[in-house]
């Protein structure tokens, strides 16, 4: 019987999609709005993201412009952003609110290429331990008598090669990330 590597393939998608999420949110020296996404908004008594309460665009390499729906916003979103401390400069305009990228400094480099790194290990330990759950779950289909020994072995090839492909593609993400942060 062929071990069902579904469930295996789904958790690493999800691994894969919150390291590429999380590398998001390591700033660069240019202008994303993905920075922004885990900031939180007081807006009428609720905490809400900024894209939910603002259009947030790229002005040019090196800023943002955030365009409140509700101009009484603007305060409340420059307040939030200066609270996250993300490094970057803050100011409100009749238009809204523009967010500065400043220069990065090659410490400042080495520092975010540090953070991307731990990031991409803190994926490759999740997977690991994926993979060790798979492992025994074969082994003890194995001893149920619920497969053989051959299909044990064919099931762990099947599944280190599931393996050493995520791991070529948090490699992949991680290459992306250090370029831009290089650049």
């Amino acid at each position: 019987m062929a071990y069902n590597f579904k469930p295996f393939e789904g958790r690493i998608k999800e691994v894969t999609e919150r390291l590429t999420k999380e590398l998001a949110g390591v700033r660069t020296g240019r202008a994303t709005p993905a920075i922004l996404d885990g900031i939180q908004v007081e807006s009428f008594g609720t905490r809400m993201p900024i894209n939910n309460v603002a259009a947030v665009s790229i002005e040019d390499a090196r800023s943002l412009r955030i365009s409140p729906w509700d101009a009484s916003m603007a305060k409340e979103i420059e307040k939030a952003i200066t609270l996250a401390n993300l490094g970057l400069s803050v100011g409100a305009d009749e238009k809204g609110v523009r967010v500065f990228f400043p220069e990065l400094t090659s410490e400042r480099r080495a520092q975010l290429l540090k953070v991307a790194k731990e990031k991409v290990e803190e994926a490759r330990t999740s997977l690991r331990k994926m993979r060790d759950e798979v492992w025994s779950d074969i082994q003890k289909q194995e001893k149920d008598k619920k497969m053989g020994e051959d299909d044990k072995f064919r099931a762990k090839d099947e599944m280190q090669k599931r393996v050493d492909a995520a791991n070529k593609a948090f490699d992949e993400v991680l290459a992306r990330k250090e370029k831009e942060i290089s650049s």
